[in-house]
């Protein structure tokens, strides 16, 4: 469920989903996977930790540790989401698809038509949950990395296969090819994990 609640707590794990405007796969319509790892990396170059993610062709889930000297995470978000909107853009005007343009921005409120809004790409809020504790940290990763197999998703017949997860990091201790991921129980400088703990609230 999308929430507008602004978090603002620093050295901090946040598990964080967001989707393309009514599910529509624009990440794969795009080839987006490329971009996205290219938003992750300036992530981790800012001092951020990717503990963990899945890219679907209409969704994705990060699990990331911010760091105490952050902008909050709603900002590091709302930043990346309008990064990877203007490459989905330019790359459906280069394919000619204007169909889909169309929706996009007829999607368009007219509140953001007077800040030169033109396209909608993806749904209004994200989801951002706190991870204080390691049992909700685990249920996460299990919920991202299960994401590509389970459900209407049949994109790999292994979930581990599916490459772009962390899956193979942390159930074959492979690091993925196009982002540095930290595993959970090293994140932060004073991480605020609790390890053993029960379920977050």
């Amino acid at each position: 469920m999308s929430v507008k609640r602004t978090q603002s707590e620093k050295d901090q794990t946040y598990f964080c989903s967001f989707t393309c405007l009514d599910w529509i796969p624009l990440f794969e319509i795009t080839n987006l996977y490329e971009e996205i790892y290219k938003w992750f990396n300036i992530l981790v170059k800012d001092n951020h930790q990717i503990l963990g993610f899945v890219i679907m062709p209409n969704h994705l889930h990060l699990l990331i540790h911010i760091s105490q000297t952050a902008k909050s995470i709603n900002v590091l978000l709302a930043n990346g989401k309008r990064f990877l909107a203007y490459e989905i853009v330019k790359r459906l005007e280069g394919q000619g698809n204007h169909p889909l343009l169309k929706k996009l921005s007829e999607a368009v409120t007219q509140e953001e038509q007077k800040r030169k809004k033109k396209h909608r790409l993806f749904q209004p809020s994200s989801d951002i949950k706190p991870c204080y504790t390691e049992k909700f940290v685990i249920q996460k990763l299990d919920y991202i990395h299960s994401n590509p197999v389970k459900g209407k998703w049949n994109l790999a017949d292994d979930f581990t296969k599916y490459p772009h997860s962390s899956a193979m990091f942390y159930e074959l201790n492979v690091q993925h090819p196009n982002i540095t991921i930290t595993h959970y129980k090293d994140a932060g400088t004073q991480s605020r994990i609790v390890p053993g703990a029960g379920d977050d609230t």
